[in-house]
């Protein structure tokens, strides 16, 4: 049996000890009879878990790598965007060598999949793109890269933005982002109009920060959601943030989410600290799907983070006050089957015939390894290592 490895003693998603063979990167049989010529990997009773998946990044922004950036910048979201369009150039951000160093960083952490938002802007013009995009293809056999050419610092205030975010598109980016289109571009009707048109031009989904809180947060995600159903776009729409869903009136929240239902468009939470964030397990009740990302780490905007999807996953279930183990075990479900249903991942999961993509972790249950957050055993990619012992076996710039 060419191509094929047996995983023994090993408890898919917590369950019993089971032998699971990989055959040509995929799963193939749970228990069974295999021949004694098939090479095996003892498990040692570790947790199988599906490839982690971070569903919101900023591959391009990170400054993992580089000297400590001492912080000063405002509290406005406006300031932190102008602060680091200038701190860019100053610092020599690398978009290729700082999307890389991240990239290595999660292959380690077990991520097998990323959806990243890219810088597009009359500064740097698609300079970010051309660099995620190389470092996406030097590391394609240990992880992939979903690529959101995503507007920064504004669409239509900045007068060329399109016409980049256009040519992004059509050299290979798989989505389109936007950005807060009442907050930002103070035109929520003419924003919604260029992305939803850039959209259907290239046949991509979308992926809008939505940071507006409150009442306004609301009336942009309204408008967002009608125009899905206009245009008969539902399951192809994410809205990332959506921090007016953490607001206090519960009947305007419900008939938000009785819309996003309707209009399948999904929700992208981190579980932030510091705003009012959507209810996880009100949403995933009401068959909203709901992703988790890491968002930026380590840059202009904050020193925080790390690219570890067990950590972030920890995160949401605390946000949400989760302690119960199915509470976290929830938590774990959209930082795996909910982030692969956003980034409509084919074959993703523990079961014959999926990709075999997989991360071992020693740790009694499922809620353990998310509060542990163990150092990665063994990270499986298509069925090939990828790393071992918390170290990818591939080096960053």
């Amino acid at each position: 049996m060419d191509n094929a490895t047996l995983y023994t003693h090993v408890r898919p998603a917590g369950g019993e000890i089971a032998s699971v063979l990989v055959r040509d990167g995929r799963f193939v049989a749970f228990d069974g009879p295999v021949p004694d010529s098939v090479p095996r990997v003892y498990g040692g009773g570790a947790i199988m878990l599906p490839g982690l998946i971070d569903a919101h990044a900023h591959l391009d922004k990170t400054m993992y790598g580089m000297p400590w950036y001492r912080n000063e910048v405002g509290p406005r979201l406006i300031d932190k965007i102008d602060n680091e369009r200038l701190e860019k150039r100053r610092l020599g951000i690398d978009p290729y060598r700082q999307s890389a160093r991240q990239l290595v960083m999660s292959v380690a952490d077990g991520t097998s999949h990323i959806r990243s938002h890219v810088d597009v802007d009359t500064d740097i013009g698609v300079a970010a793109i051309e660099g995620v995009m190389r470092a996406r293809d030097q590391y394609r056999d240990q992880i992939d890269v979903q690529i959101v050419a995503f507007p920064q610092s504004g669409l239509l205030i900045r007068p060329g933005t399109l016409e980049l975010m256009d040519q992004a598109l059509r050299m290979g980016a798989d989505v389109v982002g936007g950005l807060d289109p009442a907050g930002m571009d103070r035109d929520p009707k003419g924003h919604l109009d260029a992305i939803f048109a850039l959209a259907d031009k290239h046949g991509k989904p979308i992926d809008i920060h939505l940071h507006e809180a409150g009442e306004l947060g609301a009336f942009s995600m309204q408008m967002t959601i009608d125009r899905v159903l206009a245009l008969g776009m539902q399951g192809q729409v994410t809205l990332s943030h959506s921090f007016c869903l953490g607001m206090p009136d519960a009947q305007a929240v419900q008939g938000l989410v009785d819309g996003l239902l309707e209009a399948g468009v999904h929700i992208m939470t981190t579980g932030s600290a510091s705003r009012p964030v959507p209810n996880v397990a009100r949403l995933h009740a009401a068959g909203v799907v709901v992703c988790t990302g890491n968002d930026g780490m380590r840059d202009t905007w904050g020193p925080y983070g790390k690219p570890d999807m067990l950590e972030r996953t920890m995160l949401v279930g605390l946000r949400n006050n989760f302690r119960r183990d199915d509470e976290l075990a929830l938590a774990l479900h959209v930082a795996t089957y909910g982030n692969a249903r956003v980034m409509d991942l084919a074959d993703y999961g523990l079961a014959p015939g999926c990709h075999a993509d997989f991360v071992l972790v020693d740790a009694e249950t499922v809620a353990e390894a998310i509060v542990s957050r163990p150092v990665r055993k063994l990270v499986v990619k298509r069925g090939q290592v990828v790393a071992r012992d918390g170290r990818a076996l591939v080096e960053a710039p």
